[in-house]
This record gives C-alpha cells, sequence and structure tokens, in this order.
C-alpha cells in the first residue's frame, strides 16, 4: 500500500504539471486522452461493493465497457479537480486496494506511462516499486503478463529481475511491463531473439 500511495502521489505531481493542450492529448489507450486516463485511475476508489457489481452489471461484465463507465461518471470534472481527487486517493481505497494495494500500484505504474509515453516526459522509478509491479503483473487476471511473455525469457536491463523460459527479451523493467501490459510502444525498447515471439503474442 505504501509503494501504491507513492506511485499515486507521483502520478498526481505529473498531471498537475501538464499544460491544457496535453490533457486533451491521446494516450496509449486506444481512444483515450490523457484525462480519460486519468480518470480511470481514480474511477474505482468511492465504490463500495454495491456500486462496483451496479457498474460491473451495467457495463455488462465486459472490462472495456465497464472502464468505459468509470471515466463517463468523472468527464464533468476540471483537470484541477482530477488532480485533486488523484491526491484525496493517493492511498488507493475499494477494488484498487485490493491485493494489500497492489492493484492500485500496477494499474496506476501502467497508466502513468501509457500517459509519459507519448508525451515523451521520462522518469525512473524507484527499483522496488518496479520490481513488485512486475511481479505482480505476471499473474494479474486483467494484464496477463505471464501469458504474453509465454515461450521467451524477460531480463530487465537496470534491476535484478528475469521471468521466464525460452529466447530472451531485454530491456527497462518499465519496458518490460509495458510489455506484458500490452503497450506495443514498449516493443521498440526492447531487444533479444525472443524479441519478435513476445511481439506476436501483443498483436504487434
Amino acid at each position: 500500500m505504501t509503494l501504491a500511495r507513492e506511485e499515486r502521489e507521483e502520478f498526481a505531481e505529473l498531471l498537475a504539471g501538464l499544460s491544457a493542450q496535453q490533457w486533451e492529448s491521446p494516450s496509449l489507450c486506444e481512444r483515450w486522452r490523457v484525462r480519460d486516463v486519468a480518470a480511470h485511475v481514480i474511477s474505482y476508489d468511492e465504490l463500495d461493493l454495491r456500486d462496483l457489481l451496479l457498474r460491473f452489471g451495467k457495463g455488462g461484465f465486459l472490462q472495456v465497457r465497464v472502464n468505459e463507465l468509470g471515466v463517463a461518471d468523472l468527464a464533468d470534472r476540471t483537470t484541477e479537480e482530477l488532480v485533486d481527487l488523484m491526491r484525496i486517493h493517493a492511498e488507493p481505497s475499494g477494488l484498487p486496494a485490493g491485493f494489500g494495494g497492489m492493484i492500485g500500484l500496477v494499474d496506476g505504474m501502467i497508466h502513468q506511462q501509457d500517459i509519459r509515453r507519448p508525451l515523451a516526459i521520462p522518469r525512473t522509478i524507484p527499483p522496488q516499486r518496479l520490481r513488485a509491479a512486475l511481479d505482480f503483473a505476471r499473474f494479474a487476471p486483467l494484464i496477463r503478463g505471464a501469458w504474453r511473455a509465454r515461450g521467451v525469457t524477460l531480463v530487465a536491463a537496470d534491476l535484478d529481475w528475469s521471468y521466464g523460459r525460452g529466447p530472451q527479451v531485454r530491456g527497462s523493467g518499465e519496458a518490460l511491463l509495458m510489455a506484458m501490459a500490452g503497450r506495443r510502444d514498449a516493443l521498440g525498447d526492447l531487444t533479444g531473439p525472443g524479441r519478435s515471439t513476445l511481439a506476436a503474442h501483443i498483436g504487434a
């Protein structure tokens, strides 16, 4: 939970420094602007179990549709209000608090990079935080990192972390995380004989 809070605090600082144009820029999430991604990250925190079930039911239990409903609920918020909400919910609650905050940590880290990468805003993710996200992303049901990495060995060049069996795919821990999350943009930062296999699993 501490790592998740730190990630969201950094996320809020990133958002607070964006221009109006950047808020409206495309993210790595298909059809979502930066503001849509920010809204999504905090769209589950205020839902109790009843509200969560109602949203899933309204979305036909289809994750994409359920996420869209959460973004739509915050569509009338100003960018300043979205930043404030990110700060209020720096410590995840509700669904993002699951697995001791791991859902909030990994979801927040991936989506922060969904914004940073297209805007060319680099960062250095603390190794402890990144390693925890990499480990959880392997088996998180909605990420399916291990499934995408089947048949290859992922090797982080910037921290002591590897996973899998087969030809190597090497790159930064951040790029490996984004690849496990299905982001084709990360493939350009990866090398090794297993890269084409990983790309095929991502659908690139």
